[in-house]
């Protein structure tokens, strides 16, 4: 008699009802992201027609967050990450509940939506770091990886989705640019409002499917006494005292906004000197976003298996990235960079799973909360700058050296963390060990 075949570790995990229900709440509450994220620069242009103000709106969004996410991290120590993580779901509900009716009535106007725009920032410093130090709290450490390769990958597959749907609802319910700038009225714009509205849902949506999610009895966070400030101090030490995760962040952190800043400006570039203008740019981030997804399939089923150590493997994986990069500055047809970027997003999605799992797995969790708050913090405080000095080299050099500089760039630093560095030696966490980050 044949045995009954074992479930595998993805089935186990989907027949979880912790990991369901914080997955479908987190698949909602993306997609209705992805909504607001492209209606709320069109409702600036449409308010004002001013690409000054839309640049505003832009850091009003940025500045306040990448300035409290490490305060955010330190109290989703103290409190627990789902406490945190659920009243920002509140708080975003009301706020793009309030921005979807100024909307639908006609009564927004450049002030009210920066003001909400503001808060909305504020809300997401402190639901960053509670929803990426969440899964840790709701599945086993051992299953860490399969679960961040299915989260975010359906999170990829909303970015995908969400700008079509976005753009459908738009074409259907109108989103102000019939009548001009500043001339769309309610009506007009009912497509910009009924966006915020889906993205309100979302989040009141993924509030109830939250409650559903019980953290494990092993997971229960330490109550920190000391006060926040001390509390944020306390995170930076440790993070300073361990010399393969203060190497791995602060190498992760400049490699990502370099090569991140100067794509920011050479992709639409690339598209508009060499391509087809936008359509072309939307091939190219379609293909990479394409690839990213399935680098993070790949990542959920390769597992464990590295070429050495973990640390190796990054490294080589970022050497091979920055050879892609340098060919890009050769590309002359759509088809060429759609294949490098595809190619470039499979690795880009299977580091970012293998990062995040090593990074959750390493790290304590009464301290798991400051640490991702001090990762993303890095990349958020550096990004806008390395944008801004990136506009500036396109400025001085061609295209062809913009691209060449940054995989250049990307391949020698993987170079030098290999000689000169502790990368090389960082080795995935054992399943049963103690986390390598104390206090």
């Amino acid at each position: 008699m044949t045995p009954p075949a074992q479930p595998t570790p993805r089935g186990v995990l989907l027949r979880d009802p912790n990991f369901s229900w914080l997955m479908g709440g987190n698949v909602v509450s993306a997609l209705g992201d992805q909504f607001t994220m492209i209606a709320l620069p069109w409702l600036v242009l449409q308010l004002t027609g001013d690409p000054l103000a839309l640049g505003m709106m832009v850091a009003l969004l940025g500045l306040p967050r990448a300035v409290l996410i490490l305060f955010g991290g330190a109290l989703v120590d103290r409190y627990s990450p789902k406490s945190i993580l659920m009243l920002t779901k509140h708080a975003n509900t009301v706020l793009l509940g309030l921005l979807a009716a100024l909307v639908l009535s006609g009564f927004a106007t450049l002030p009210s939506v920066m003001g909400l725009a503001i808060f909305l920032s504020l809300a997401s410093a402190f639901s960053i770091p509670a929803g990426t130090s969440m899964l840790p709290q709701a599945v086993r450490r051992e299953q860490l990886g399969s679960a961040n390769a299915m989260m975010m990958a359906v999170r990829q597959v909303t970015m995908l989705a969400g700008p079509l749907l976005a753009g459908l609802l738009f074409a259907l319910a109108g989103d102000g640019s019939a009548n001009g700038a500043q001339g769309g009225g309610a009506d007009g714009m009912r497509g910009l409002g009924l966006a915020f509205a889906f993205d309100a849902f979302s989040f009141a949506l993924s509030a109830w499917t939250l409650a559903k999610v019980k953290p494990l009895p092993a997971a229960a966070p330490a109550k920190a006494a000391e006060p926040v400030l001390r509390s944020v101090g306390a995170g930076l030490a440790a993070l300073w005292r361990d010399t393969g995760l203060r190497t791995a962040v602060l190498y992760w952190g400049l490699c990502s906004c370099v090569t991140g800043g100067i794509m920011q400006v050479a992709m639409p570039l690339l598209a508009s000197e060499r391509l087809h203008g936008a359509a072309a740019l939307g091939l190219l981030m379609g293909a990479h976003g394409a690839g990213a997804l399935g680098g993070m399939a790949l990542s959920g089923i390769a597992g464990r298996r590295r070429l050495g150590s973990f640390g190796l493997t990054l490294l080589l994986v970022d050497g091979v990235a920055g050879l892609l990069l340098m060919a890009l500055g050769l590309v002359d047809s759509t088809w060429q960079g759609m294949l490098l970027l595809a190619v470039l997003g499979v690795l880009s999605g299977y580091l970012q799973v293998a990062v995040f799992t090593w990074i959750q797995q390493q790290v304590a969790p009464h301290m798991l909360g400051r640490m991702m708050a001090i990762f993303m913090f890095v990349f958020m405080g550096l990004a806008p700058l390395a944008a801004a000095a990136a506009g500036w080299l396109a400025s001085l050099v061609n295209l062809s050296t913009l691209f060449i500089g940054a995989g250049l760039f990307l391949s020698v630093a993987a170079l030098f963390a290999w000689l000169f560095t502790p990368m090389a030696r960082l080795s995935d966490a054992a399943q049963a060990s103690a986390p390598a980050v104390k206090i």
